[in-house]
């Protein structure tokens, strides 16, 4: 009986609980297309960052429940390049994903000219990082789509695609001044990773999208525990339905007390039909 009781605690899944969804829109021509989100440690301040090279951030309101009652902008900046100016065209403000470093710093993965960047603030001149001959060779509009960072300053990130149907999306890793390719994450049917982030936990959370065509998007979330070399014990917290949310591309994770807070945004793609959507689920592991 010891044994069989263990055995069912091993296998223990988390449980995962919908929270609410709110519908952020602005009178503002530079509103939209949101590939990145970043929250605080406890859901009041955010950064948000569209695919064509602006950032903004400020706070957020939330009701007794904790969910999001307002979205209060009280900054944006244009995204510029090594000297200062802003980035213009498609093909170099083609920003993704995004990360706040432990010292407070910015970072932002890019998938027209693949390169990770790091802002001292949001309207700094950029620090891109060395890149590797690997970078080149990424498909265009589908590189580095997810970015994230540990507690540590580590930098990881990973393409949209892999290349291939059968082969894994291999995550890349910049820490003590170099970059490496120490493990992959598996690939399976059509998902394709569009964000990630480290939750208070240390474990790699993955959002990930499959597109149907008339019938929209599906999203998808794995979660992972992270080793120096690899990834174990990987979950599926959560899979949504075709037209259940918008085309949902960026999560961060924090905890609200009760577990771990998974926000995420929808890209509208500045496309009338779609709309800005911020969606969050709770993680709340089983007891022990």
């Amino acid at each position: 009986m010891a044994l069989a009781l263990w055995a069912v605690a091993a296998v223990a899944q988390p449980r995962v609980e919908y929270v609410a969804t709110y519908v952020w829109h602005m009178d503002d021509e530079a509103f939209g297309g949101f590939s990145g989100i970043e929250m605080n440690d406890d859901g009041t301040r955010f950064h948000a960052l569209s695919d064509r090279g602006t950032v903004r951030w400020g706070s957020v309101e939330r009701d007794g429940a904790g969910r999001i009652r307002a979205m209060n902008t009280a900054g944006i900046a244009r995204l510029r390049d090594a000297h200062g100016a802003p980035l213009k065209g498609g093909y170099l403000a083609d920003s993704e994903g995004i990360a706040i470093g432990p010292d407070g710093a910015m970072w932002v993965s890019f998938e027209g000219l693949t390169r990770v960047v790091r802002y001292d603030t949001p309207d700094s001149p950029a620090k891109p990082l060395p890149s590797p001959p690997e970078f080149k060779e990424m498909q265009r509009n589908s590189s580095l789509e997810a970015l994230a960072i540990t507690a540590d300053g580590t930098i990881l990130t990973l393409p949209e695609r892999s290349g291939m149907l059968t082969r894994p999306f291999p995550v890349w890793r910049y820490r003590d001044g170099a970059w490496d390719q120490p493990f992959s994450i598996p690939r399976s049917g059509a998902w394709l990773p569009v964000g990630a982030d480290i939750g208070p936990d240390g474990r790699f959370y993955l959002l990930e999208r499959d597109f149907k065509g008339l019938l929209g998007f599906l999203s998808r979330v794995r979660r992972f525990d992270l080793t120096e070399n690899g990834i174990e014990n990987e979950v599926t917290l959560l899979e949504t339905r075709s037209l259940q949310y918008d085309n949902l591309e960026g999560i961060t994770a924090w905890s609200d007390g009760l577990g771990i807070r998974l926000t995420m945004i929808s890209d509208d793609n500045f496309y009338f039909l779609q709309r800005t959507e911020l969606v969050e689920y709770r993680v709340i592991e089983p007891a022990e």
